[in-house]
């Protein structure tokens, strides 16, 4: 059996039995249907505790500076420990590296197996913690059959499949991939279409998995020898991490309400029995909601104690002060449709931008990769 059998069919058979434990212990004996919350054109926020800076200053977004242009469609983006940016397009299946220093894009690999189409392709990047040593990078793709986790080298050879087996569709494939400050690899995945897969603990369709370097279940998991980290998700697109080791997941909406959720191991968030804010026994609710023509949001960041959320349909950067507040928009209809914001490892915010993906604009430039540098 491969390693990508082994990490992405064995585990459904090991939790099968322990799936109602999991879900049993997320949410309580059937609870009422809650009355449906109103629409709201400003964004609803619960109170935030306060969380420690993670240094590196406050971005700039005054002073932003254009690093990359002539993308096709980018979608992940993470950091090198040089500094140096690596880039994921989307339907060509191609790794760029990116300088800010200037220059064009590198193409410094292609991930073979990429089959693009809807709102798959080559997604997620993330750079491993002990990248020095390994050398190994990370990427989240759709497949002909499915998506699934490969890891390789810039230097060549062929991709090794850590997990697959994630439910592909025409939407809701997920994708987003990183490190946290466990180094376990984090997961966000999609329900492609299929609500009832959030539900199911023994899927790893609508979850965030949390998984070992080589693919396998992370030890401390909810469930032992499931990847399963928190479960009742629609579409999760941004992973992010304050610096008290708090975890923020962002995820789509379906007509209503995008969310930023506090996540935590074992919480069950509702989809598709809640949509935003239900206050149902047994759900946890997000902290913020948007309308979904505000957000429809995409990656997150940390800078500080701000959390930072790219906006796909909103055409916005929406600012979400961890310390309490309201959250804020900035650059809106700037530049279009936002897809991912990372943080640079010299504390600068970078911004790409999706406007080739089939459904925006597409403006001189496009798509493009926004630096602005911390202050």
């Amino acid at each position: 059996m491969s390693t990508a059998d082994r990490s992405g069919v064995r585990w459904k058979a090991a939790v099968t039995a322990a799936s109602a434990v999991l879900l049993a212990a997320c949410s309580s004996a059937e609870p009422a249907a809650a009355p449906e919350p109103p629409a709201a054109s400003a964004p609803s926020t619960a109170p935030v505790p306060a969380a420690p800076s993670t240094g590196g200053g406050t971005p700039d977004l005054s002073a932003p500076e254009t690093v990359a242009t002539g993308l096709d469609v980018p979608w992940g983006l993470a950091f090198l420990p040089d500094g140096s940016a690596l880039v994921a397009e989307r339907d060509s299946g191609d790794v760029l590296r990116v300088r800010t220093g200037g220059g064009a894009p590198q193409r410094v690999f292609t991930v073979p197996g990429v089959s693009a189409g809807g709102e798959g392709g080559l997604l997620g990047l993330a750079v491993a913690p002990d990248y020095a040593e390994t050398k190994w990078v990370y990427a989240y793709h759709t497949a002909r059959d499915d998506n699934r986790i490969v890891r390789f080298k810039l230097g060549g050879g062929t991709p090794e499949v850590i997990f697959d087996g994630i439910d592909r569709a025409g939407i809701h494939n997920g994708g987003r991939i990183a490190f946290g400050p466990d180094r376990m690899l984090y997961v966000g995945t999609g329900d492609a279409g299929d609500g009832s897969a959030a539900q199911d603990a023994g899927d790893s369709n609508g979850k965030i998995l949390r998984l070992t370097p080589q693919g396998d279940p992370a030890p401390g998991n909810p469930t032992a020898g499931s990847p399963v980290w928190s479960l009742g998700h629609r579409n999760v697109q941004g992973l992010a991490w304050a610096a008290d080791g708090t975890m923020y997941g962002i995820e789509f909406g379906q007509n209503r309400f995008d969310e930023v959720n506090r996540i935590e191991a074992g919480r069950n968030y509702g989809w598709p029995e809640v949509e935003g804010k239900g206050g149902r026994a047994g759900y946890a609710d997000p902290m913020v909601t948007w309308r979904t023509e505000d957000a429809s949001p995409s990656g997150a960041a940390i800078a500080g104690g701000t959390l930072y959320v790219a906006a796909l349909r909103g055409e916005r950067l929406w600012t979400v002060p961890l310390g309490g507040g309201e959250p804020r928009a900035e650059l809106s209809e700037r530049y279009g449709r936002l897809r991912t914001v990372a943080v640079a490892p010299d504390g600068a915010l970078w911004l790409t931008t999706s406007n080739t993906d089939g459904r925006g604009d597409v403006r001189d430039g496009d798509d493009r990769i926004l630096r602005f540098p911390a202050r």
